[in-house]
């Protein structure tokens, strides 16, 4: 790998992890919910299960979508089902008349299969296999070069973002502020839906 190709794809690592998708969403709403510390499995699981998943689109599954365009339709609205279903659970974290949060961060194991169902990172890992993925290596070498280097620049892009979520609790002292929070991250979170699902 060249380093203009190097410096492209940390830059498009950087900035696809950085904007707001569905997994810094719920990041910050777990920052929020549940604090740092509690949120870190659910980062792990972001970091470790997307670059899982770029190296077996590098390996496979391109080939699989451009022989069965289909299935490319049915991931979308199972992954649109799943994460209308997440937005009521952030929802209703929070009972109107209490102050505890209910639920449970997300475990590593949950955010890693949350990456197969979330629109945002296959674009990621499409993307990044199309256009950085080295063409003098292997297909498997190439996939885990781009997945290494996407790990390594995702991982303190989306920590910010339960970072930024922690600040937010100090502001949310009542149930009734944590619970428009709530509301607010599940209605964005169905809004970033609707750019990546009808492409």
């Amino acid at each position: 790998m060249t380093p203009d190709i190097l410096l492209a794809l940390v830059t498009f690592a950087f900035v696809s992890s950085a904007t707001p998708g569905p997994n810094n969403l719920m990041l910050m709403a777990s920052g929020a919910n549940y604090g740092f510390r509690r949120t870190l499995p659910h980062m792990f699981g972001i970091s470790l299960g997307h670059a899982f998943m770029v190296t077996i689109v590098g390996v496979i599954l391109l080939e699989v979508f451009e022989t069965y365009p289909v299935l490319n339709l049915i991931l979308k609205v199972l992954s649109g089902t799943y994460m209308l279903w997440l937005a009521w659970k952030i929802a209703n974290a929070v009972p109107p008349d209490a102050k505890d949060v209910t639920g449970k961060p997300f475990t590593f194991v949950q955010a890693a299969a949350f990456q197969w169902v979330n629109p945002k990172a296959w674009f990621m890992a499409i993307t990044a296999i199309s256009a950085y993925a080295p063409q003098d290596r292997s297909p498997f070498m190439g996939a885990l070069l781009v997945a290494g280097i996407f790990a390594a620049t995702n991982w303190p892009s989306i920590s910010v973002w339960a970072w930024m979520g922690v600040q937010v609790r100090r502001f949310l002292g009542t149930a009734k502020r944590l619970r428009i929070f709530n509301v607010t991250m599940a209605l964005l979170l169905v809004a970033s839906l609707f750019p990546m699902l009808k492409g």
